[in-house]
């Protein structure tokens, strides 16, 4: 009789265990979509991914975030204009949303922080606030959490050790107004064009230069088509891991609670990955043969000025003016 009690056990113990491992998995009841221009490689990415992870264990499962890296989903600006329209969710951004909310521009004004510390002050405070606010009026995309940027660098095939080095430069800048102003206030020949078109201009020589943070220099692989990577340290800037209204809307109290919580830890993961690359990053793109510049800052930040103030929106100038005396 013992015998057959444990036999009995043993089947049924067997039968539920097959039940389990052959009940279907349960699928999200909603599925977000995250597009964004950086490589696997890159911190965003990473700090993206642990989005993904943080919303799934917070909502256990109900709501899943596909991430694709490499514009693989849509260039920003195609994401930016999809999110409004509902027909895209998330994406991450930051001054290329001036050409809807004016004050998206003081998220990268050249020359306007000193460290990470004066921006993370900046963001936090009333100016960060009116920023997020102003973007989701206008924008209708909703900013859950930003990433920090490393300071943005001029790359090209000749050394720049001075501001009258880039005169007549013909070099890539994202579609941002105030970035268009600075290079052409200082010089250069500015063209504005779509990331993912870079590298084939460059090999081309369509345009001689570019600027960008050490990390995307490296992930897009800009050292295999230029020389120097010259100190000009010139934004230094942060970007949103953002959702379009319409997107969170479709989301539950619960669910939206769970996804504003997971942005946070996303965004304290990233920052730190971010730092720790931005030690090693250096040193990474010397290893691949990139020579480092120094650069006499004076000059560009002194016309920075200038030609920022000079081409800004009317609302705009004193809160450009406040930051620039700071």
């Amino acid at each position: 009789m013992i015998y057959m009690h444990k036999k009995i056990t043993g089947l049924v113990l067997a039968t539920a265990a097959a039940l389990v491992c052959s009940a279907p998995i349960q699928a999200a009841d909603i599925t977000l979509k995250l597009g964004h221009l950086a490589n696997e490689d890159n911190s965003w990415h990473k700090g993206a991914l642990k989005f993904a992870d943080e919303v799934k264990a917070l909502t256990n499962g109900k709501v899943e975030v596909k991430v694709f890296p490499n514009d693989s989903l849509g260039k920003e600006m195609d994401l930016v204009n999809g999110m409004q329209l509902g027909t895209a969710d998330m994406t991450i951004t930051g001054e290329s949303l001036q050409n809807w909310a004016p004050k998206a521009a003081l998220l990268a004004l050249p020359y306007a922080f000193k460290n990470i510390a004066e921006m993370d002050k900046a963001v936090n405070g009333p100016l960060g606030e009116e920023i997020k606010k102003e973007i989701q009026e206008k924008v209708k995309v909703i900013p859950l959490a930003y990433f920090a940027r490393g300071a943005r660098y001029l790359t090209s095939n000749k050394p720049i050790k001075t501001v009258d080095d880039v005169k007549g430069l013909k070099m890539r800048v994202p579609n941002v107004p105030v970035f268009v102003q600075f290079w052409r206030g200082v010089g250069a020949q500015p063209t504005p064009m779509a990331f993912g078109e870079v590298f084939t201009s460059l090999q081309t020589g369509v345009i001689e230069a570019q600027e960008n943070p050490l990390a995307l220099i490296k992930s897009a692989s800009f050292f295999e088509v230029q020389k120097y990577v010259n100190r000009t340290e010139h934004v230094r800037s942060w970007i949103y891991l953002a959702i379009g209204e319409k997107s969170f809307n479709k989301l539950n109290a619960e669910q939206k609670q769970a996804v504003q919580e997971a942005a946070k830890r996303a965004q304290a993961y990233e920052r730190q990955i971010m730092l720790a690359d931005e030690q090693k990053l250096e040193a990474e793109l010397k290893a691949k043969g990139m020579t480092f510049i120094d650069t006499d800052q004076s000059g560009f930040a002194k016309k920075a000025k200038e030609s920022v103030m000079a081409a800004a929106k009317e609302e705009l100038k004193p809160t450009i003016q406040k930051l620039y005396a700071d």
